[in-house]
């Protein structure tokens, strides 16, 4: 009789639960050797690689998906030599584990150090990108946890040879077989027993789309590391200056329109001098334009924006474009519609843009650049398992130090309290 959802995850769980006590014993010169193995064999895989994202291309295709979504999905030779590059650049990373945060000597002679040490099993559910399947690997096992994937039904090949090359290049590294894991099933019940796998897995990660991520918040009964939509805003101010204004707003847009750094809203200050080469840019381009009458009067392309255009993360060549009255109604808004992720400012005035560094609520706040660095690897951490937007734990790209936790170590010579 074939497993069940929970039965096949109760498995993987105690798997992972034994190799993550080996993990966490492991040397950070030992996981680096693993992981340049790993990249090793993706490298020498990047044929098979490539032929199983053709089937999911062609399926992605043949159901629909869109330009946006089947960019991310799509692998080609430059991709494939980037996530091995990317497992690289993760096995060169200082190693938090065993850091320590603090330490404190009490009167009574008691020295108390708190040290950086694993989180244990990480579960991590993602939807699209097949890179996820490298990078979140390579993050959980450089920080001595074990890890059990959960990708996308789109990516289905894919996720499997990469994680196959993943896989064969960590155990020839020396690292636990039992490391990354990758679920083998795409039955939606495997979501489920990973969020209810109360022991077995200490954190899960996910990285998807709003009804992912509000399925997750949702239903779990491990602690969750939110990753949720890029809302993010692009703010030209009145002493911001025209030429980087504009080429600020094209890249932030359409760099890459796909991926959570991308702007969606771009908000401009009525005492900005000329919106227009700004806005004749982007439709240029060929982006959708969506904005109110005022927005429509500057560049006659704009489409008319709707209530829900403001709260949409469209992830595809679409941008909703509003006039402000200053930074503090650039912040009001921003406040009712982002979601916390990134946004940034345009700006020579230094005060202003200290005033919205310092004011605007969200994991990633810039000044003079685009929104398209809201990125682990552009971050100089090599890759990231995901962009937390919550409060509590970790925030902005998460990396090696957000997957690790800390535990109190006390060093006595006999004290006994009173």
């Amino acid at each position: 009789m074939a497993e069940t959802a929970p039965e096949l995850i109760a498995v993987m769980g105690k798997r992972a639960r034994a190799a993550a006590a080996r993990l966490a014993a492991m040397t950070s010169a030992e996981k680096s050797r693993a992981l340049l193995a790993a990249a090793q064999a993706i490298r020498a895989d990047a044929d098979a690689i490539i032929a199983a994202n053709a089937r999911d291309m062609a399926a992605a295709e043949a159901n629909g998906l869109s330009g946006a979504l089947l960019d991310r999905l799509r692998l080609d030779a430059g991709r494939v030599e980037s996530t091995a590059a990317g497992v690289e650049a993760v096995a060169r990373l200082a190693d938090p584990v065993g850091d320590v945060i603090e330490r404190v000597e009490r009167p009574n002679g008691l020295v108390l150090t708190r040290v950086r040490i694993p989180i244990g099993v990480i579960g991590i559910i993602y939807e699209s990108r097949p890179n996820v399947t490298a990078d979140a690997g390579a993050l959980a096992a450089m920080s001595g946890n074990a890890a059990i994937l959960r990708g996308g039904s789109e990516a289905v090949h894919s996720n499997r040879a990469i994680h196959a090359a993943l896989a064969r290049g960590l155990e020839a590294g020396g690292m636990p077989a039992d490391a990354v894991q990758l679920v083998p099933t795409t039955d939606r019940a495997a979501v489920g027993a990973m969020l209810t796998a109360e022991g077995l897995i200490d954190m899960v990660v996910p990285r998807g789309g709003k009804s992912l991520v509000a399925r997750v918040q949702s239903e779990a009964r491990v602690p969750v590391l939110a990753h949720l939509d890029g809302i993010n805003h692009t703010f030209i101010d009145r002493a911001a200056d025209p030429v980087m204004a504009r080429d600020l707003a094209l890249n932030a847009k359409m760099r890459r329109t796909g991926i959570c750094g991308a702007t969606e809203t771009l908000l401009i200050d009525r005492g900005f001098a000329d919106p227009l080469p700004v806005l004749s840019a982007l439709a240029d381009a060929g982006c959708e334009l969506r904005g109110d009458g005022e927005i429509q009067a500057i560049e006659p392309r704009t489409l008319p924006a709707e209530c829900g255009d403001w709260d949409t993360e469209y992830l595809d060549a679409i941008l909703s474009v509003k006039l402000v009255d200053g930074v503090d109604d650039a912040m009001a808004h921003i406040a009712r519609h982002g979601s916390h992720h990134t946004d940034a400012i345009v700006t020579e005035d230094e005060a202003t843009a200290e005033r919205f560094l310092a004011r605007v609520d969200s994991a990633i706040v810039m000044w003079n650049a685009s929104t398209q660095f809201a990125d682990g690897g552009e971050f100089g951490l090599g890759a990231e398992i995901g962009i937390s937007t919550g409060r509590l734990h970790a925030r902005g790209p998460v990396a090696l130090e957000g997957l690790t936790t800390y535990k109190w170590v006390v060093r006595g010579t006999g004290q006994a309290r009173p």
